[in-house]
C-alpha cells in the first residue's frame, strides 16, 4: 500500500501549527528572565540580604548603615554653617535659617548618637573633604554673596539628603532607624522651606545640580561598617534643641552674586 501523502493545511508547519508554535517561543522568551534572576545570586533581594545583619531592632542593611552615617556628617558640618550664618549674615531671614540649622542639627546629633551606640556602630568625628570644602567656601564669602552662597550650598546638600530619608524610611526593617528617618524627615523638610524663605535660592540652578547627581544605588559593595562591641568615642554637638523662632518672610529679589 502507498503512503498516503499529507493532508494539505495540516501539521507542524499549518496555520494552526504555526500559531502554537509562536506562543510557545513567546511564553519561553518571557519565563527566561524569571528563571534567570529569581533564584541565582547578585539580584537586589540576594545583595539586600547579603548586605544586612541581625539586631534585636531588626535587620540592619548597608542603606541603613549610610544613612545613620550621612546624619552625623551633616550635623559636623551644617551646625557651625548655622553658626557662623547667625553672625554673617545680612538679612534676618539668613540668621534665622541659621538658628534653624543650628538646634536642628543638635536634637538630630544627640538622636544620631543614641542610635548609633545601640546598634554599636562608629560614628565620624569630623565632616568629610567636600563638607570641608564647602565650609571653606563660607568662609571665603562676604557680604550678600555670602547669603547667596549659604542659601545655595545649604539648598542643594539639603535636597540631596532629602531624597536617602525618603528611601531608608520606606525601605528599612529596623525599628530604629525607622524613629530617626522620622526625626530626620522632619528636620530636614523644615531647613528646606527656611532656605528657601530667605529668598535667594536658585530653582534653576538647583534643579540642574540635582539632576546632575549620580546617587548609586545598593550594589555589591558592603557599605559601612557593621555592628562592632566597641565603636570608639563620638563627640557631641552642642546647641539647644529647643526652637524658638518662626519662619521669616523671602528675602525680597536679592541677586545671585558670584
Amino acid at each position: 500500500m502507498r503512503p498516503r501523502p499529507p493532508i494539505k493545511g495540516r501539521g507542524i508547519f499549518s496555520g494552526t501549527g504555526l500559531i502554537i508554535t509562536c506562543l510557545a517561543a513567546t511564553l519561553a522568551a518571557l519565563a527566561f528572565p524569571v528563571w534567570s534572576y529569581s533564584d541565582r545570586s547578585g539580584t537586589g533581594v540576594d545583595v539586600l540580604n547579603a548586605q544586612s545583619v541581625s539586631t534585636q531592632y531588626g535587620p540592619l542593611s548597608a542603606l541603613d548603615r549610610e544613612f545613620i552615617t550621612k546624619v552625623r556628617l551633616a550635623g559636623l558640618w551644617e551646625l557651625p554653617a548655622g553658626q557662623q550664618a547667625q553672625t554673617k549674615g545680612t538679612t534676618e531671614a539668613v540668621r534665622t535659617a541659621g538658628r534653624h540649622l543650628v538646634e536642628g542639627h543638635a536634637f538630630l546629633d544627640e538622636r544620631v548618637r543614641t542610635v548609633a551606640s545601640q546598634l554599636g556602630l562608629a560614628l565620624p568625628n569630623e565632616p568629610n573633604d567636600q563638607q570641608k570644602g564647602w565650609l571653606a567656601e563660607l568662609n571665603a564669602a562676604q557680604g550678600q554673596q555670602y547669603d547667596w552662597k549659604f542659601a545655595n550650598i545649604l539648598r542643594l546638600a539639603h535636597g540631596r539628603v532629602f531624597s536617602v530619608v525618603a528611601q531608608v524610611r520606606a525601605s528599612t526593617r529596623n525599628s530604629l532607624v525607622r524613629e530617626l528617618a522620622d526625626d530626620a524627615n522632619t528636620t530636614v523638610l523644615d531647613h528646606i522651606k527656611i532656605l528657601e524663605a530667605t529668598g535667594y535660592v536658585d530653582y534653576d540652578a538647583l534643579a540642574r545640580d540635582l539632576a546632575a547627581d549620580s546617587t548609586p544605588p545598593l550594589t555589591n559593595s558592603p557599605g559601612p561598617p557593621g555592628p562592632t562591641a566597641d565603636p570608639g568615642p563620638v563627640v557631641p554637638l552642642t546647641a539647644s534643641p529647643q526652637p524658638t523662632y518662626t519662619l521669616p518672610p523671602a528675602a525680597a529679589s536679592p541677586p545671585p552674586g558670584s
